[in-house]
């Protein structure tokens, strides 16, 4: 008799029920990958210190008063953001007003490594292209899509891939437990903005965008993070690309409507169509 001969024994309930639960558990190890791995491949700390969770951002536009240049952007960049704790990323109190919002165009065609593109010259397009880039890297949670994204939208001077917020999140991700579910036929992971912020432009033709992307894992049942990311961000003939310099400043993953978002400059992704993302 052959194994397909073979007639299969009835699962127990509780059999069932250990299949169920752990089934159900796998979107929650994705996440929590995400959430956790990435805080500690950055900082090199399971969790962050009561100083810096309770530390006040640093306005881009004031350490950047009177400067010019490659020294404006730097100091826009490097501005520290609020910090949040890594739980701060499933959810948390909501906020003691709505929050405000940001309308962004909509993506017009797909343009290199299959990442939407067309947004205008415009700061609102700076933060869609960021978005659709760090969007793409994260939905597929792959080192070979994540690096050919990078190639095909880092300028020459770009931070490398080994140092790219988004890259480091992937091996994050890949190096932990989640890495045995994440390319299973039964997983599906996507990633959406839900919330960004322009930290400082110098000119037309470059911007500091910043995004809040929520990340969903789901097997069966599904749970949901998010992840904060911003990058230089500049106008190079018909599209925006990331820019020459450094890594900016880490920004923080914070839940949409918390009051930690609200603390943090999150403003709610609209649509150019009124809806939000």
């Amino acid at each position: 008799m052959t194994a397909a001969d073979a007639t299969p024994e009835p699962w127990s309930r509780r059999r069932l029920l250990a299949t169920m639960l752990a089934v159900a558990a796998v979107a929650a190890v994705l996440l929590g990958a995400l959430g956790y791995g990435t805080y500690s491949a950055l900082t090199g700390h399971d969790t962050p210190s009561t100083a810096a969770v309770d530390a006040a951002p640093v306005s881009a536009g004031d350490v950047a008063t009177g400067l010019s240049g490659q020294a404006r952007r730097d100091a826009i960049a490097a501005a520290p953001m609020r910090a949040s704790p890594p739980t701060a990323a499933w959810g948390g109190a909501s906020g003691t007003a709505p929050p405000p919002t940001v309308v962004v165009p909509p993506a017009t065609t797909v343009g290199p490594a299959q990442v939407p593109t067309g947004y205008p010259r415009t700061p609102e397009g700076a933060l869609g292209q960021w978005g659709a880039i760090a969007s793409t890297v994260l939905a597929h949670m792959s080192l070979e899509v994540t690096d050919a994204v990078h190639r095909a939208w880092a300028s020459p001077g770009a931070a490398p891939v080994r140092q790219w917020r988004p890259a480091v999140d992937v091996v994050a991700f890949r190096s932990g437990p989640a890495a045995q579910y994440v390319d299973d036929a039964t997983t599906v992971i996507t990633a959406a903005p839900v919330a960004g912020q322009v930290k400082g432009v110098d000119g037309p033709d470059w911007a500091l965008a910043c995004v809040l992307v929520k990340v969903t894992a789901r097997v069966v049942t599904e749970d949901s993070v998010v992840d904060g990311m911003c990058a230089r961000m500049e106008w190079t003939g018909d599209r925006w690309v990331i820019a020459p310099g450094t890594e900016p400043a880490r920004a923080p993953a914070t839940w949409p409507g918390t009051q930690l978002a609200l603390e943090a400059g999150w403003r709610t992704w609209v649509a150019d169509d009124g809806e939000p993302s």
